[in-house]
């Protein structure tokens, strides 16, 4: 079966089990786990911050931001379709007693003078005080549209004039890296606080890493424990995202070829409306035909692929490292033929 149901999906190859299996470990807790410590201390120094905690989801490092950031009551501005408003359990109001400005933008993506609009005012006790805005690169529901540079050096200027935190959802940072050209150490700089997923893209079996200062991680350490987020021995698989970062960055370019040959082979399909740009390894097409979408999605696993729906009529794909070029060839050919 081909699974393009998403990219944390992937089996850790057998040199990654090897790393694991033969990792040094200790309580990490007790910040005991070398493995643990050279996982984060190669993440902040990769993108040019002071120091790094290891978690065990994306959800869990970006909760623990808003958490770090936002006082209960305060706001946090961020795109309408951000995963950490649509995908992470209602986090934002139940683990931080925060309210959410929730804005439009282009596939995913905000700009500086859309976030300016809508920054309240502070002397003003009728509206929340704006303590956060967090961006989400590549964006997910936006089909894995990446940000102009540009753009996010206004946002990163804005927020620092305003003395306002800027945190990036950076589920798959390393995709929108891979397509910008920029080095991770000058795109950190445009943010105060950064999550990196290692299980998608970079197919580790587990964990996220939350980037930022030294006094910034210091208080996320608390928090991860109060939400129950503290390991034991998690160099086993702190191993698999050491490994993931040295093996499967420069790879990514590959992932993106393939999500652009089913870009234009579902295009070539009658029964394919509209497909989003490609720009990483995220898929996004539109039926002509919506109420088809759970048949369709049906008739594509008898074929043996599997694709998840992603809105009324909509299905995502997404290509990772154990989809290969001949699962491509197939799949391309499948779709052409349905």
């Amino acid at each position: 079966m081909i699974d393009l149901r998403s990219d944390t999906v992937t089996q850790p190859s057998q040199e990654m089990r090897h790393a694991m299996a033969n990792a040094a470990v200790g309580d990490d807790v007790f910040k005991e786990d070398p493995t643990v410590l050279e996982l984060e201390a190669y993440g902040a120094q990769l993108f040019g911050k002071e120091a790094a905690l290891f978690c065990s989801s994306g959800t869990q490092t970006n909760q623990i931001a808003i958490n770090v950031h936002v006082q209960p009551g305060g706001e946090v501005i961020c795109h309408e379709e951000s995963h950490i408003y649509k995908y992470e359990g209602g986090g934002i109001a139940k683990n931080s007693g925060a309210s959410v400005r929730l804005l439009p933008g282009d596939r995913g993506r905000l700009t500086a003078d859309a976030i300016a609009q809508w920054i309240n005012p502070a002397h003003d006790v009728h509206f929340p005080l704006t303590q956060l805005v967090s961006l989400e690169d590549t964006a997910n529901r936006g089909g894995g549209a990446v940000y102009d540079t540009a753009e996010l050096a206004k946002i990163s200027a804005l927020c620092k004039e305003l003395n306002l935190p800027l945190h990036l959802d950076g589920a798959r940072v390393f995709n929108a890296l891979a397509v910008n050209q920029m080095h991770p150490e000058a795109y950190g700089a445009f943010y105060d606080s950064i999550s990196v997923c290692l299980s998608k893209g970079l197919g580790a079996p587990v964990g996220s890493l939350l980037i930022g200062s030294a006094e910034f991680i210091e208080k996320a350490r608390r928090v991860r424990k109060v939400f129950g987020g503290g390991m034991r021995q998690a160099g086993i698989i702190a191993a698999g995202g050491l490994y993931a970062l040295a093996h499967n960055v420069e790879r990514l370019h590959e992932d993106h070829l393939h999500a652009l040959q089913l870009e234009k082979a579902l295009q070539d399909c009658a029964y394919i409306d509209s497909v989003l740009p490609v720009q990483t390894n995220i898929v996004v097409a539109q039926l002509k035909d919506a109420a088809e979408r759970d048949a369709f999605i049906e008739k594509l696993k008898v074929h043996g692929i599997l694709c998840m729906a992603f809105g009324p009529g909509m299905i995502r794909m997404v290509t990772h490292l154990d989809f290969s070029a001949n699962d491509c060839a197939f799949c391309v050919e499948t779709l052409l033929k349905m």
